[in-house]
């Protein structure tokens, strides 16, 4: 079975983003029912229609978020492992429950206070955070402690995610020759498309001096090469194509999704056990990518704006190449020659700031640019837009990749 098509994105919502720790007195409780209150608007729809959960990385309670809205009924709650990786996949999770007779309308979304993001009553960042949540902390039940593998990389000084993404931009510098220069450029566009907006948070100018003259977090990724923290939720509406013909908004169809990855990667990129060697210098996304293509009936010169997910400036770069839209260890020259800039270059990139500079709600932001791209309202808005691609990812297994269309 495919859902291709069967499927489409009707209302987006969010909530104003703010830096870390600045949405007090708002709860994340509170964040995700106005978010999802935005959206029910922005489609025509109301409490009532919501019958579904489509969700990824601890995004929300259902049975909580449905108590407070007064949902009358949930037929279907699901989420997809992982963190950002699954975002753009939740999508897909939505769209395969509609096309299977599942749920009719299912909210997907992401409410993030990072002052109150804890695991077992402790703040806990980074690999160890990921390494947890992922393997139960040794158990297969609960988190009874670290698991061996994190003891591990934590006692070698491989702490957070940005030492592991720094070893594999530097593994993919040695292999083809990238330089700097490339990731100035995805942090210095994006921030570009960011200051046309009046909801993003970094709106100040960025220079290529600014960026060589950052500080250094672990080397080769710099300060402004990491993600920033951010407050804020952001929820969307999925139902079927047929009933999204009726409703208030432009139907942004979702043509595929796919989430998954080679089994090496999830435990590889914090454990540096992969092979081979091209593959661990890589953003992940190669099965994935392929599998959305086939799925759609498309190639990666239909696309028309692309959102992929930037925790790490590098990782834009490494995407290019496993989406095709360059030859692999290409991606720098690719980006360098100005291929990623709205307006002018080949494939528009991160429209609307991304993570980096428009604000980190874990993925949700981009797919709310996507589906505003596809209805002509975006703020840069890219000429003629019929086809998006959205990323989850690069991250512990799944990451995740969806193609939606006007």
């Amino acid at each position: 079975m495919t859902f291709k098509d069967q499927a489409a994105v009707v209302g987006i919502g969010r909530t104003p983003y703010r830096k870390r720790g600045q949405s007090y007195p708002e709860t994340e409780m509170s964040m995700a029912c106005a978010a999802i209150l935005a959206a029910l608007d922005d489609a025509g729809l109301t409490v009532a229609d919501i019958d579904g959960f489509a969700i990824y990385a601890h995004a929300c309670d259902p049975a909580t978020v449905a108590a407070t809205l007064g949902i009358p009924e949930i037929r279907y709650a699901a989420s997809v492992t992982s963190g950002g990786g699954g975002s753009a996949g939740a999508l897909g999770l939505a769209a395969s429950a509609i096309a299977g007779g599942l749920a009719t309308c299912c909210v997907t979304l992401m409410s993030l206070q990072q002052l109150n993001r804890r695991l077992g009553g402790t703040a806990v960042g980074g690999m160890l955070a990921y390494a947890l949540m992922s393997e139960g902390g040794g158990s297969a039940y609960g988190r009874g402690g670290m698991p061996p593998s994190a003891a591990f990389t934590a006692n070698n000084g491989l702490l957070s995610p940005g030492h592991s993404f720094s070893m594999i931009t530097a593994r993919h510098m040695h292999l083809y020759g990238t330089r700097r220069e490339a990731f100035a450029e995805v942090c210095i566009s994006q921030r570009d498309n960011a200051m046309k907006r009046p909801m993003s948070l970094r709106r100040e100018p960025l220079t290529l001096d600014d960026y060589f003259n950052a500080r250094m977090v672990s080397d080769p990724l710099c300060l402004l090469d990491y993600t920033m923290e951010s407050d804020g939720a952001v929820a969307v509406i999925t139902v079927s194509a047929d009933r999204a013909k009726d409703l208030k908004q432009p139907p942004a169809y979702i043509m595929a999704s796919a989430h998954g990855g080679t089994g090496r990667w999830g435990p590889g990129i914090f454990r540096y056990c992969q092979t081979p060697d091209k593959e661990f210098a890589s953003s992940g996304h190669r099965p994935v990518a392929k599998r959305l293509y086939e799925m759609a009936g498309v190639r990666p010169e239909d696309v028309n704006v692309a959102l992929l997910y930037d925790h790490f400036s590098p990782l834009v770069v490494l995407q290019l190449e496993d989406y095709g839209f360059c030859p692999i260890g290409e991606g720098g020259p690719f980006v360098e020659d100005g291929n990623i800039r709205f307006g002018t270059g080949t494939i528009p990139v991160n429209t609307h700031g991304g993570n980096l500079s428009d604000a980190y709600i874990i993925g949700m932001t981009h797919i709310v640019e996507a589906v505003e791209q596809l209805r002509g309202t975006a703020v840069n808005q890219v000429e003629d837009a019929e086809i998006a691609l959205v990323t989850g990812g690069p991250a512990s297994l799944p990451v995740s990749g969806t193609l939606l269309r006007r």
